[in-house]
């Protein structure tokens, strides 16, 4: 069978419109893949925002000085990123932010699809202001600058038992974010549009008042 999408466009343009989460997640359990959604408190700055892209993971230290270069290889992962990347900060101990408005401004202009961080961010007014999908543990003004560094980018994290490596797809939405290893996207990406476009059928079906357990028996979802 052909697949469904030519690029990542026109994938990311799909999932977008028709997937969530939740549904990935659901593939993604019976596919064998039961350890692919990141910590329940990383969360969107704002509940509307949806982030899709390929991941550049990213290793946070913590210092006790400032480092030399200033930030480690933060820029320089930062001025890495492509359109449809996003940028993932592994995280540190949570006292400083990983992120703030001017590398959401850099990042957009690179054509990335935001930032996911297993920290705080900061300046989220102006991010917010700026419709750019930033997921994170919260907001949190305390610079990272004397306190934290990058050591590395494009190499495969860890982050509470979720691995992610440098392409997987990042897809984050109000109820938390997942990584879909990219060596077994197109099958769980497949098997979840069909998964929610037979959801639609059985939705249609409830809300004309079928009985829960006929529509299960008829769609195998519910």
């Amino acid at each position: 069978m052909a697949r469904l999408w030519a690029n990542d466009d026109e994938l990311f343009a799909t999932m977008r419109c028709e997937l969530y989460t939740a549904v990935v997640g659901d593939i993604l359990d019976q596919f064998g893949y039961r350890r692919q959604f990141l910590p329940a408190d990383i969360r969107p700055l704002t509940p509307e925002m949806v982030i899709v892209g390929r991941a550049v993971p990213v290793v946070e230290e913590d210092v006790e000085q400032e480092p030399d270069p200033p930030f480690g290889l933060m820029l320089e992962a930062l001025d890495s990123l492509r359109p449809h990347e996003v940028y993932f900060a592994s995280g540190t101990n949570p006292r400083y932010a990983l992120w703030g408005e001017l590398m959401s401004v850099a990042a957009r202009a690179r054509g990335a699809a935001g930032a996911v961080l297993a920290g705080y961010a900061r300046d989220t007014r102006k991010i917010v202001e700026m419709k750019f999908p930033v997921f994170c543990r919260g907001s949190y003004a305390l610079d990272q600058r004397c306190r934290g560094k990058v050591t590395a980018h494009h190499v495969e994290v860890d982050v509470h038992g979720v691995t992610v490596r440098p392409g997987d797809i990042l897809f984050g939405d109000a109820d938390g974010v997942l990584s879909i290893p990219r060596a077994v996207e197109t099958g769980i990406l497949e098997a979840a549009l069909e998964k929610v476009r037979t959801e639609n059928s059985a939705r249609e079906d409830l809300a004309a008042g079928a009985r829960a357990v006929d529509v299960f028996r008829n769609y195998k979802v519910l």
